[in-house]
């Protein structure tokens, strides 16, 4: 039934065809989506008529390619990067949004062992709970990725895989989904191959919608940390001092935990006293104007990273949610 209803779709959408006047911006060449194409058909089933027509619709955004080759990641030291997310606006609004969904982030919190901050913060920082979540067609953004940016180019062809499958899958028209110019989606911006494996129907009503179900939003955020490890150990990260230069054999690029804090600490890295040598680590250096900030980052830190590889993002996730927690629990 779900593949029928995606054909009736897409066929609806290919009859339409005075929608896409503004959709010819770009010439491409649609053998390029050969290879493709004859994959979805023999794995997968689509039509391929159908799928042609489509992907003849998709348009090549030279601003996407541009995003994508400087994200903010890559770009900023740390005290720029926290100045975007750490604003009165955004603790307001999460301390909002915290209050009205407060009965769905407790259960939850409660299934998932996931604290409602970090879950309230991830919907902050993606999306400023759903103010921004993204103007790109997501077709638009994975073919443009996966057929004109050849450094990702695979992992975007899996996505667009995935992305069809979603809209078969969940009766949705490939053409109408918006997200960000990495295809990601709704308020939580999950990609396709995400929203297929982890987001979940919070509410019953059958469907997994991340634009407009905060049950769905929430329980799929936390079900996201769930799968990828989150543990109900509330360690994520705190800060420490080194002395003198020996700490600095022990930064890298590494996001996970590799060290102990007994190696730490023969680093002259400050360590807890309530925790035992062994307990693994990581040591991260902040940027910020005028000195570096030093922090210990632990597992549940690391498990934050899945969900966008940057520490610097991981770090803005913890501390909006300790800025909204404080301003909920006033």
């Amino acid at each position: 039934m779900k593949f029928n209803s995606f054909r009736f779709l897409l066929a609806a959408f290919i009859s339409i065809t005075s929608l896409n006047a503004c959709a010819t911006t770009a010439n491409v060449n649609p053998e390029i989506y050969h290879g493709f194409i004859e994959k979805m058909v023999t794995e997968h089933q689509f039509d391929r008529g159908e799928l042609t027509a489509l992907l003849k619709k998709a348009v090549v955004k030279d601003s996407i390619l541009k995003a994508m080759s400087s994200p903010a990641e890559k770009r900023l030291e740390w005290h720029s990067y926290r100045n975007i997310f750490l604003k009165p606006n955004r603790i307001n609004g999460g301390v909002k949004f915290w209050q009205e969904n407060q009965t769905l982030l407790d259960a939850a919190s409660k299934k998932y062992g996931v604290p409602a901050e970090i879950i309230v913060a991830i919907i902050g920082v993606e999306t400023r709970y759903g103010g921004n979540t993204g103007s790109y067609k997501v077709l638009d953004s994975l073919t443009t990725l996966g057929f004109h940016f050849p450094k990702r180019a695979k992992f975007f062809k899996r996505e667009l895989e995935h992305f069809l499958l979603l809209c078969r899958e969940e009766g949705f028209d490939p053409y109408q989904p918006k997200g960000s110019y990495a295809g990601a989606m709704g308020k939580s911006q999950f990609i396709s191959s995400s929203y297929r494996a982890y987001a979940v129907d919070g509410d019953g009503d059958n469907k997994r919608d991340l634009w407009n179900s905060h049950a769905d939003i929430i329980n799929s955020i936390a079900h996201y940390f769930a799968k990828h490890g989150w543990s109900k150990l509330p360690l994520i990260t705190q800060q420490t001092t080194v002395n003198g230069d020996a700490h600095k054999t022990l930064l890298n690029r590494s996001l996970k935990p590799k060290n102990t804090l007994k190696q730490l600490a023969e680093h002259n890295v400050k360590t807890p006293k309530d925790m035992t040598g062994d307990t693994v680590v990581k040591l991260l250096e902040l940027k910020q104007k005028n000195h570096s900030e030093f922090w210990l980052t632990f597992h549940n830190f690391y498990v934050i990273t899945r969900y966008n590889h940057s520490h610097l993002y991981a770090m803005a996730v913890y501390q909006l949610g300790q800025e909204i927690k404080k301003g909920f629990l006033k």
